[in-house]
């Protein structure tokens, strides 16, 4: 969405929450897989059970969805976050610039996306070295 330089996505392997935003709008995109991840039970005598894995589809969604934001912070649950890094830098690594964080977090409302994001990147943006013009 113009004029949102942040965003912030929420991934897990059965939805993911885009919200853009700036100082006073929030845009907010939900995106699920196109097949809704299941549990794979283990049979006897092997590796414990584990799930789905997000497909290029999901994370080519989801990337489509980072439209034209500058600075991404990416959070989520489980291995979907990492999954859906590794695909980005394999698949996409001009998206993957984009990319200035990775953490855990419980699934949240948007609100709390939004300002748990504002305060990354409150932090983040003071890091980063000044341009005078």
């Amino acid at each position: 969405m113009a004029g949102h330089f942040h965003a912030v996505v929420w991934i897990d392997h059965h939805e993911a929450r885009m919200v853009h935003f700036n100082a006073d709008e929030v845009d907010v995109k939900v995106i699920h897989p196109p097949h809704p991840p299941r549990h794979l039970h283990h049979r006897a005598g092997s590796a414990s059970g584990t799930h789905d894995r997000g497909g290029a589809d999901y994370f080519r969604a989801v990337s489509d969805a980072m439209g034209d934001a500058e600075a991404f912070l990416v959070l989520g649950p489980s291995t979907a976050k990492t999954e859906f890094t590794t695909w980005l830098q394999e698949t996409m690594p001009h998206a993957w610039k984009q990319i200035f964080g990775v953490q855990a977090a419980p699934k949240m409302s948007d609100r709390e996306l939004a300002a748990t994001a504002r305060q990354f990147f409150k932090s983040a943006d003071l890091m980063r070295p000044r341009i005078d013009e």
